[in-house]
């Protein structure tokens, strides 16, 4: 049996909170250097949320005022490497974490009489948030992003550009993208301390909805 409580995280949940800080900072910076370049700091601002189902939903409050593109940042598999891990307390592993961004475009008319169409706007936009996304998590000071010794390597596996499902199509001119980080680290589990147990007593009781509760009454010396 166990001894001590598990209160710890793994680590997929630091390094997913990690992605998510990194890029709500650098976003910020971005924004303070794209004033002092003379540009409109809006053009760099990212919204970041982490592990949201509907984070789109800010778009269809029809007092919204911001449109900037929203991110969510979310864990979506692990892969355990058997060949290099052990049996006990290290696992080698590769995790997949996703990066959705979600634009909204709106119809303008740009100079000389030229128009963009909502639907356009919405694909550059996506484009321009997949090329800050990239470039801040592909920078050479992120390599280990910004821990490391936990992470031992990612990398981008994929860019998907992709039109909303038919249970947000509501909104209009709505544009998504997705990218698929995939980072190598290790996950940690629980070890004996050796110390001497005097008595276990389980029991096993099944409660009325199929449940199955375990009780444990541990004695040391």
């Amino acid at each position: 049996m166990i001894e001590a409580l598990i209160n710890k995280r793994d680590n997929f949940e630091i390094i997913r909170d990690q992605i998510a800080a990194i890029l709500a900072t650098e976003t910020a910076s971005q924004m303070a250097l794209a004033v002092t370049a003379g540009e409109d700091p809006n053009e760099w601002k990212l919204r970041v949320f982490l592990e949201r189902f509907n984070p789109w939903e800010q778009f269809s409050i029809k007092s919204v005022v911001d449109v900037s593109p929203i991110v969510n940042v979310w864990f979506s598999d692990a892969k355990f490497i058997q060949a290099s891990s052990n049996v006990m307390e290290r696992q080698t592993t590769e995790g997949l974490f996703n990066i959705d961004c979600y634009v909204l475009g709106q119809s303008k008319d740009v100079g000389a009489g030229g128009h963009v169409s909502g639907d356009q706007d919405a694909s550059l936009k996506a484009g321009r948030a997949v090329r800050i996304i990239r470039n801040i998590l592909m920078s050479d000071i992120y390599v280990y992003l910004g821990v490391r010794g936990l992470v031992s390597g990612k990398w981008i596996e994929s860019i998907t550009v992709f039109q909303p499902s038919a249970e947000i199509e509501t909104i209009q001119n709505l544009m998504g993208a997705r990218i698929s980080l995939r980072v190598g680290y290790n996950e940690f589990s629980p070890q004996h301390d050796g110390n001497p147990i005097e008595y276990i007593s389980t029991e096993i009781k099944r409660t009325e909805d199929g449940e199955i509760v375990a009780t444990s009454d541990v004695q040391f010396p």
